[in-house]
């Protein structure tokens, strides 16, 4: 303690051993900043290749998510080439002057991938090596999501029953209704007419005269014929949105082709082949019906539902091609007419029981939708006809109930109305586009 306290009293010379002292810290601090700059700036770099990478492995054509598709729930690793290929693929591998550990994992839960970046570098230290720092490590995790497309079979039933042979829009129907005033064809036809009826023989020969073909001589353009090109053009828009072939599966079917035999009617069986679906459904027309007061079953919907519910086999969250999600996409009016012995407003009896003029019974939307099968719905407004007797009759008493019955039939937000001065085609493409909801990408 003496020679220290002398040596600090001793004044002569003392200074370059005090500087001598001072250096080292002052050498290590500056060596500080210096060493945790260049750490920071790899740090900077190396996170953004990391984000990069892992918004590349969840990127739609990349090999992972293809294999992540093609499996169920599960990991998928990439290789070390595949991984440093997406980690310094917009960061040269030069540029780092440190040697970087990357590995990249994606995980599949259901529909959601998530990719997982993990790096590691080791920095050497230049002036913290004085304070016996030899290194510097820098490491980190990044991830990214992506929701995969969802693996769709729309099952599209579309009803052609005598009610979608109304006018598509109110200029048609006043077209109808001229051309039918009773007299003016000199057939004595009942006239004032805005259905354009589908009128056979009890042998099935088509009468040429009937309402459906004068509709189509004066131009008159009635709704399923709107519904039947809607559909067509659907096909288009189904194959620009796949987003990975064979994302989509379509179906159509109909009430069937005469009220004489009504049953569900194939247009066309599930298939990816949507030119032949397309082609399939513009042959689509109105039911064929013996005489414009015919009692029986011409929209069963109760009937109709069951059994697209047979059609279905299997439904699933639509994850995979082997977990495809089942979707009846119904077209309709809302209105059901069929013979049963309990309904809302009974007409009168036939053969087979009381004809029944009723909204659609929810209950067999129920019993698709606690199977997992989802519903969309797209309402073609029942149209008022208030000049038409029938209409005023047995309608009308529940007319605001058409469209309460219809919303409840539909899985929660797979609901659409459209009315006659609205388009049909692009009321279609719009719930269709919703109901695929484009994947995304989170980082």
């Amino acid at each position: 303690m003496k020679i220290l306290r002398r040596l600090m009293a001793d004044e002569s010379a003392n200074f370059g051993m005090l500087t001598a002292i001072v250096m080292v810290p002052l050498i290590g601090a500056a060596g500080l900043a210096i060493d945790f700059g260049r750490a920071l700036e790899l740090k900077t770099e190396l996170a953004a290749a990391a984000d990069a990478a892992a918004v590349g492995a969840v990127a739609e054509k990349s090999t992972a998510v293809t294999q992540a598709m093609a499996a169920g729930n599960g990991t998928v690793s990439l290789d070390d080439a595949e991984a440093r290929k997406l980690f310094f693929g917009q960061v040269s591998a030069n540029s780092i002057d440190a040697p970087v550990n990357v590995a990249i994992q994606l995980q599949k839960v259901n529909n959601i991938i998530t990719s997982r970046v993990t790096y590691t570098a080791t920095l050497p230290t230049t002036f913290m090596q004085v304070l016996g720092k030899t290194e510097i490590t820098v490491s980190n995790v990044a991830t990214a999501q992506y929701q995969t497309p969802s693996f769709l079979d729309f099952y599209m039933l579309l009803d052609n029953t005598p009610s979608m042979g109304v006018g598509a829009t109110p200029d048609d129907i006043k077209k109808l209704v001229a051309a039918t005033v009773k007299g003016t064809d000199g057939k004595g036809k009942d006239g004032s007419c805005a259905f354009a009826c589908h009128i056979v023989s009890t042998t099935g020969v088509v009468d040429y005269n009937s309402y459906y073909y004068l509709a189509k001589s004066i131009g008159a353009t009635i709704r399923i014929d709107v519904v039947a090109d809607a559909v067509s053009a659907l096909m288009k828009t189904a194959t620009d949105s796949q987003l990975v072939s064979g994302q989509f599966r379509m179906a159509a079917y109909t009430f069937g082709k005469t009220a004489l035999d009504a049953q569900l009617y194939t247009v066309a069986n599930p298939t990816t082949d949507f030119a032949s679906v397309s082609k399939a459904t513009e042959a689509i027309e109105l039911m064929s019906i013996p005489s414009h007061d015919y009692p029986n079953n011409q929209t069963n919907y109760d009937d109709a539902l069951q059994k697209i519910n047979s059609k279905i086999t299997s439904t699933g969250g639509g994850t995979s091609v082997s977990d495809r999600q089942a979707i009846v996409f119904l077209v309709a009016d809302g209105v059901g007419d069929a013979a049963r012995s309990s309904c809302q407003k009974k007409l009168d009896n036939t053969s087979s029981g009381p004809r029944c003029m009723e909204p659609i019974n929810t209950q067999y939307c129920d019993t698709l939708k606690a199977r997992g099968i989802k519903i969309a719905v797209l309402y073609t407004t029942y149209v008022p006809l208030t000049d038409n007797s029938f209409y005023n009759t047995w309608i009308k008493p529940f007319q605001s109930e058409i469209p309460t019955k219809m919303q409840a039939c539909a899985t929660e937000g797979y609901y659409f109305e459209v009315s006659p001065t609205e388009g049909i085609a692009d009321a279609m493409k719009a719930l269709f586009r919703k109901i695929v909801a484009t994947p995304r990408i989170t980082s």
